[in-house]
């Protein structure tokens, strides 16, 4: 067949939260459609959270490629079996098919497992010229000419991410120099915490970019853009070092920028890099706090302790850099006390921004396969894995129980007393969150007896 246009697209979101309006793309498409457009292929990407596809260009395309994550899995095969009934080849990638291809291949003609840098150029290329045959396309899943599923063996991890093109967002469509910039630095994790499938997909070994080609991706994306650059790599201070270095950079280059990041607590640790990190203008942290319960962070495997919280609070904060704490509430250690806590606690250290997850079984995660195991959940309806929704049977506390509660902690942080503290001091970032968590929180209790059906018990 022959390939001219290619339509990327990120399935939407099913819902709001706290963090909805500053939609941020995951980089997976951007950067597969900059590898595509570089060979050639008329290229566009669409994200659903960012604006409507224009579907005439999306129905037209040779061959349409869709992300997703386990939440968004559900609009993500409504979109594939749309583009699928017009006879346009689809490709599905990201963390949730790379687990469950089989259930993505009821909806797509292939499915790329894991990194989709190698597969689907090669899939693009065999689809073209048949070569190389499918057989021989490590990280692919299809079906065979007798309908069986097909899972070739495993793509292995790109170690040189030098060679990797930087990400070009003018290919995405509707996208405004104005929104947070996301940018990728490094792939891997080496902790195991039970909840996450980062090693699964990128693997246990951190691979970085070098510190040359980070600081010419972060020059070029500021010439584009001066909103706020967010570093999502899963722990940008996993080489202290290597972190110094690019913030010693970003000062002899003369890069004036906002940016944010996540890492571990375990940053505040070293008082050199907090104060190059603040110098370079780091104005959040994202911090996986998880939980203030030590039996529920042994659980997790965190490896860290309440102490480590809270010196890391008090660190970065005098430090001057904002705070988003994230905490993972639900695990068989937590009752209701620890969810009443865990707000007061937030609240007490003066945490700038929160999220209080609901613990999620992800597929792919020692948790899914554990609870899948035990017969635990209650219910595989992609949509509510979100780490919003209950979706499991916790031990101490009833689903509902667990999911109002947490709803009610997110309503304590996030009060009147809070908006009008930042209006106060003049910081209306803060004030505008705290007025779309409090909108958002008070749209779910009013919706209440809806969105906890699925958690009642079944007569």
């Amino acid at each position: 067949m022959t390939i001219k246009t290619i339509a990327f697209i990120e399935a939407g979101s099913p819902g709001s939260h706290i963090f909805s309006k500053f939609p941020l793309p995951r980089l997976g498409s951007v950067l597969l459609s900059t590898m595509l457009r570089d060979r050639g292929y008329r290229v566009r990407v669409f994200i659903e959270d960012v604006a409507e596809p224009d579907w005439a260009f999306v129905e037209n395309s040779d061959l349409v490629c869709i992300s997703t994550i386990t939440s968004t899995a559900v609009r993500a095969y409504a979109i594939a079996d749309r583009i699928r009934a017009l006879g346009i080849p689809v490709v599905m990638g990201g963390p949730h098919v790379t687990f469950l291809a089989e259930e993505a291949l009821e909806h797509a003609a292939f499915v790329v497992r894991g990194e989709g840098e190698g597969p689907l150029l090669e899939l693009v290329s065999n689809l073209e010229t048949g070569r190389p045959p499918l057989s021989d396309i490590r990280g692919l899943s299809y079906r065979d000419t007798y309908g069986h599923p097909v899972h070739n063996p495993p793509a292995g991890f790109i170690q040189d991410l030098d060679r990797l093109p930087e990400p070009d967002f003018s290919l995405v469509h509707n996208w405004k120099p104005s929104r947070s910039y996301p940018v990728s630095t490094s792939r891997g994790c080496p902790y195991g915490c039970k909840f996450c499938s980062v090693i699964q997909m990128f693997g246990r070994k951190y691979r970085f970019k070098s510190v040359e080609a980070t600081l010419r991706e972060l020059k070029h994306i500021n010439a584009v853009s001066r909103a706020t650059k967010f570093i999502v790599d899963d722990n940008f201070a996993a080489d202290l070092n290597r972190a110094k270095e690019i913030c010693r950079g970003l000062l002899a280059e003369k890069i004036k920028m906002t940016w944010s990041t996540q890492v571990r607590v375990d940053v505040a640790r070293d008082r050199q890099l907090l104060r190059l990190m603040a110098d370079t203008g780091c104005h959040t942290l994202y911090i996986g706090f998880e939980s203030i319960n030590p039996r529920t962070l042994a659980a997790y495997h965190k490896k860290q302790d309440l102490k480590d919280i809270i010196y890391s609070i008090q660190k970065i904060r005098d430090h001057g850099i904002h705070i988003h704490g994230m905490f993972v509430l639900g695990a068989d250690t937590d009752d209701v006390d620890t969810i009443r806590k865990t707000a007061d606690f937030a609240r007490r250290h003066h945490i700038d921004t929160v999220q209080f997850l609901i613990l999620t079984p992800l597929p792919g995660t020692p948790l899914y396969a554990e609870m899948v195991e035990n017969k635990k959940l209650i219910h595989t309806n992609w949509s509510k894995y979100d780490a919003h929704h209950v979706v499991y049977r916790p031990a101490t506390m009833s689903p509902v129980t667990l999911q109002v509660e947490t709803f009610k902690a997110m309503a304590r942080f996030y009060s009147w007393k809070y908006i009008l503290k930042h209006l106060a001091t003049l910081h209306f970032h803060y004030a505008a969150i705290g007025v779309f968590g409090k909108t958002t929180i008070r749209r779910f209790l009013k919706n209440l007896e809806f969105e906890l059906q699925e958690l009642l018990p079944q007569t």
